[in-house]
């Protein structure tokens, strides 16, 4: 089994997919197993990050506390995907207010994961309320990190999905850099969810933003 594995040859841990890690980890879960001694290894061995973090997450039955214990662990958030897989496994629904006052602090962050969580942990559901779209908006802000502007333009483009006014009039009368813009409009232009006409608008846009 991986877990009893971690200690010896660690190169014996097999070349699992995610669902199967995944599986493992739920049964880890159940089982109520800790993990914490496999923290040392998770930067190095990406299916033990994975199961470092769900199967942590999954034990803490308090949203609060699932928060916490990502801020206690935010220097092993090295890359987009250590981000990404959070919103899978923190517990839903999480209150606005909440998230609101907590992406708030992280996107003040000097590490730029800890920014770019500040943008994703809103796409675990809260994006899809159209009442929260302008203060989610009101959090953009010009970031150089290649990594955080992706996340600023999936972020937008999603809230364009659900409430594609507020989310287009942000668009066009943004001082945002168009290295966040140009990259949400390519978005919303890939996107499936989004009208052809919104699509058409904002391609519109792509000139009058880049000489801001």
């Amino acid at each position: 089994m991986l877990y009893e594995k971690i200690h010896g040859d660690l190169s014996a841990i097999p070349n699992l997919k995610t669902k199967d890690i995944d599986a493992y980890n739920k049964r880890l879960i159940k089982s109520g197993t800790d993990v914490s001694k496999i923290r040392d290894y998770i930067l190095t061995h990406p299916l033990l990050h994975r199961t470092y973090f769900q199967v942590s997450l999954g034990l803490i039955t308090d949203t609060a506390k699932q928060f916490s214990f990502i801020e206690d662990n935010e220097d092993y958030l090295q890359d987009w995907w250590h981000v990404d897989q959070l919103t899978q496994f923190v517990r839903k629904p999480i209150n606005f207010e909440f998230a609101y006052t907590k992406a708030k602090g992280y996107i003040k962050s000097t590490k730029p994961f800890t920014r770019r969580w500040g943008y994703v942990l809103f796409l675990t559901g809260l994006q899809k309320d159209a009442k929260n779209t302008k203060l989610i908006l009101s959090l953009m802000k010009n970031d150089e990190q290649y990594y955080v502007q992706m996340a600023e333009a999936w972020l937008i483009c999603d809230l364009a999905v659900f409430n594609p006014k507020d989310t287009i009039a942000f668009i066009e009368g943004s001082d945002l850099h168009y290295s966040i813009l140009g990259k949400a409009i390519q978005k919303m232009v890939d996107s499936y969810r989004i009208n052809d006409k919104d699509k058409e608008y904002v391609k519109s846009l792509r000139a009058k933003l880049k000489n801001n």
